[in-house]
C-alpha cells in the first residue's frame, strides 16, 4: 500500500479517535510523507496529542499538558530514527537532551498507548491490514538503564506503584 494511503488512513483514524478535538495536520520536513496530528483537550481528556501518520506499521503518539512545537520536532526525529532502526513496545531510545527544559527526562520508552487505550492503537488501514499506534513516554536515563537490566515489565511495575503523572516534566525518577 503507498505511504500516502496509509499516512491518509492513520490520519482519518486519529481524527476520529479525538472526535470533538481541535486537530490540526502539519508536515515538519516537505515531501518525507510524514504529517504530525495534533489534537488539542477535548472530550478525551485536557491534554495534546501528538501522533505520527506516515511512519508505516507502527506509528507513535507523544502527549503533552501544552502545545508545544517541540513534541512535533521529537515526533519527527524519532520518524527517522524509526526509518532505521524498527521501534517497537519495549524499545527505549536517548533523546540527547530533556524533552522538555528543566526535565530529567531525556530518553523515550515505547510503550502501548495506556493514556488511549487500544481504540487508538489498532489502526484499520485500507488493505486489510492495521497500523498499531504506539506511545512514547518520556524518562529517565536511570530508568532506561533499569528497563535494560530488569526488563520492561518490571520498569512499567514501578510507573504503577508511586503512579506517575507521565505528562509532568519535572516528575523524579522512579528509580
Amino acid at each position: 500500500m503507498p505511504a500516502s494511503t496509509s499516512a491518509a488512513a492513520v490520519e482519518s483514524h486519529v481524527r476520529a479517535f479525538f472526535a470533538g478535538h481541535p486537530v490540526r495536520s502539519t508536515t515538519p520536513v516537505p515531501g518525507s510523507g510524514l504529517r504530525i496530528l495534533t489534537a488539542g483537550p477535548g472530550p478525551r481528556g485536557a491534554g495534546w496529542s501528538y501522533v505520527t501518520a506516515g511512519c508505516g506499521a507502527v506509528e507513535f503518539v507523544l502527549c503533552g499538558t501544552a502545545d508545544d512545537p517541540r513534541f512535533a520536532e521529537l515526533l519527527g526525529a524519532v520518524a527517522g530514527y524509526h526509518a532505521t532502526h524498527r521501534l517497537d513496545v519495549e524499545h527505549s531510545l536517548p533523546i540527547g537532551e530533556p524533552w522538555l527544559p528543566g526535565s530529567a527526562c531525556d530518553h523515550l520508552l515505547v510503550s502501548l498507548p495506556y493514556l488511549h487505550g487500544p481504540e487508538l492503537e489498532h489502526c484499520p488501514l485500507p488493505d486489510g491490514g492495521h497500523a498499531r499506534v504506539l506511545w512514547l513516554l518520556p524518562i529517565t536515563a536511570a530508568e532506561a538503564a533499569f528497563r535494560r537490566t530488569h526488563g520492561h515489565e518490571a520498569l512499567e511495575r514501578l510507573f504503577d506503584e508511586p503512579g506517575i503523572d507521565p505528562l509532568d516534566p519535572r516528575r523524579p525518577s522512579v528509580v
